[in-house]
């Protein structure tokens, strides 16, 4: 095992096209860290550098206190799992597993070893001489998985590993990696743009946007406490609503916010439809949407006197009709002050 440190690292493509803007991160040993956001945020781009499969145009990248610029994939000791698996499709799974420690002139006891403590770990082992067009995707999934495991890197890289499951296998899959970083405590970096994967599996997570790095954290820390408007909007489903201050002026009980505050977050789940009996904002809405989802419904509102749309979370069976007008509070508490300009938060 072993930490990963990337110091001033930009990457930049032919055409002076910037992928990467001097990024800092410090991933300590045995933690799980997701990199989260949209497609063409820079993610994966990180990745493949750490892994050795992009140059580093700068900066550099050190594993166990190693810096590995110019070392091959093959001489970093990391493993990576893709999202497409990768396996050599005429070998069996025991052949795929013992590939890369046959390679490296692992002896024969050896192999048998790991590849049979592999395949204990991951429930793999009434598999092991199917092929892979055998196979369930989240089978070959666990397959593309043991094959790392076997090498006992210092590092594991995840690049959108669970993107090719159904959302069902997706979540067992999930499992599955939680419970297995867990027991082996290998230093993980994660890829997703799925946020519900990222704030499941993640120890820490790094939001990213236009190659630099939003926020850094616990993924509840993100989620209640987001630094910027970006972070704000992309993590938590539904998203965070954004309302004036101007607006809400008036409409609460002793509404102070920081200098500089011009937008007010509101998570979708902190609206309420009943008056909370703390300070708190009224907002009278029209349903436009009633949305059962099981546990709870969503509600599609348009906000009286800015005709603006926001969403809230309700409970499942709430009482309301869709195209009547209801008031709704949050508490004063539960704002989020940003400024517009700067897109950072003010508190």
């Amino acid at each position: 095992m072993a930490s990963i440190d990337i110091s001033a690292v930009k990457k930049i493509y032919a055409g002076n096209v910037t992928a990467i803007h001097n990024l800092d991160l410090t991933i300590p040993d045995g933690e799980l860290v997701v990199l989260v956001g949209p497609s063409g945020c820079g993610k994966s781009t990180l990745l493949r550098m750490i892994a050795g499969l992009e140059t580093i145009t700068e900066g550099t990248v050190s594993i166990d206190e190693q810096v590995v610029n110019k070392k091959e994939p093959a001489e970093r000791d990391i493993a990576m799992v893709f999202q497409n698996y990768a396996l050599y499709p005429h070998m069996s799974v025991r052949g795929n597993l013992e590939y890369g420690l046959k390679n490296r002139g692992t002896p024969r006891d050896e192999i048998d070893r790991r590849v049979a403590e592999a395949a204990r770990i991951l429930e793999i082992e009434p598999f092991l001489d199917r092929r892979p067009r055998q196979l369930s995707g989240g089978q070959r999934q666990r397959v593309a998985m043991g094959r790392a495991i076997v090498r006992k890197p210092k590092a594991f890289l995840f690049d959108e590993p669970l993107s090719n499951l159904d959302a069902k296998l997706r979540g067992q899959m999930r499992i599955e990696i939680k419970r297995l970083q867990r027991s082996l405590k290998t230093t993980s970096v994660y890829v997703t743009h799925d946020q519900l994967e990222a704030m499941t599996l993640a120890d820490r997570l790094v939001v990213m946007n236009a190659g630099r790095i939003e926020q850094v954290g616990a993924p509840i820390e993100l989620y209640e406490r987001p630094a910027t408007l970006f972070v704000a909007g992309f993590i938590g489903s539904p998203p965070m609503n954004l309302i004036e201050v101007d607006y809400l002026r008036g409409r609460g009980d002793d509404l102070k916010l920081p200098e500089g505050t011009d937008l007010c977050g509101v998570r979708p789940d902190t609206i309420q439809v009943a008056d909370p009996g703390e300070p708190s904002v009224r907002l009278d809405a029209t349903i436009e949407l009633y949305e059962p989802i099981g546990g709870e419904s969503h509600l599609h509102l348009r906000l009286e006197g800015s005709g603006q749309l926001i969403v809230a979370a309700v409970p499942a069976r709430t009482a309301v009709v869709e195209g009547a007008t209801i008031p709704l509070f949050v508490r004063i508490a539960d704002l989020h002050p940003f400024n517009r300009d700067s897109g950072r938060r003010t508190d």
